[in-house]
């Protein structure tokens, strides 16, 4: 959405959402309209970085991500709940993606798909290597990988991420950080360790 006021931006998405819901004529073309270019920054940060013979790209991500989220059938509460949603898709297909690659080129030489910076460090990481930690983690605490997918693939804040999670900012911040020390160990120091 365009750079206006957060709690208007909120209250906006919010409406068209439930206009989308309702049936509402035009109603999903407008909300398209109104969170295209957000979908697509989200999808730009996941390919920063990214190999150039990577075949996925950030718009094609947006456009499966947007048909595999209906919001005439979806109960979106608000901007978070849908951008949570979104994230969630993003993962499924950027892991499809990956998985359908590896299958057709295995025993090719064929280089990983890669995604980068999950936190502050920047660094290629293979989106299943990425995957395999994330569900690692998930048998782990669940929480901790709801709020790794809501901040790695969906981009939102800790504020978007506490109000979907229902907890503090601080718990959340707390919780990514720990979130992202245990996956870059698991990723970095034993791939096959137990849980």
């Amino acid at each position: 959405m365009s750079e206006q006021d957060p709690a208007r931006e909120e209250s906006d998405l919010t409406r068209l959402l439930g206009d989308a819901r309702q049936g509402q004529s035009g109603a999903q073309e407008r909300l398209y309209e109104g969170i295209h270019s957000e979908l697509l920054q989200i999808a730009r940060r996941e390919f920063r970085g990214e190999a150039a013979h990577h075949t996925l790209q950030p718009t094609a991500l947006v456009n499966e991500a947007w048909m595999r989220l209906d919001p005439a059938e979806a109960d979106f509460q608000n901007r978070a709940h849908f951008f949570g949603a979104a994230a969630r898709a993003m993962r499924r297909i950027l892991i499809d993606h990956a998985r359908r690659n590896q299958a057709e080129k295995r025993g090719g030489g064929a280089q990983p798909e890669t995604l980068t910076e999950l936190g502050g460090e920047e660094q290629a990481l293979s989106v299943l290597e990425v995957e395999d930690a994330l569900e690692a983690l998930e048998r782990h605490d669940a929480r901790l990988a709801d709020i790794v997918q809501l901040r790695f693939y969906g981009g939102l804040t800790i504020e978007e991420v506490a109000s979907i999670q229902g907890i503090s900012p601080a718990t959340v911040k707390r919780d990514w950080t720990y979130a992202r020390a245990w996956l870059f160990d698991r990723m970095t120091d034993d791939p096959d360790a137990t849980d």
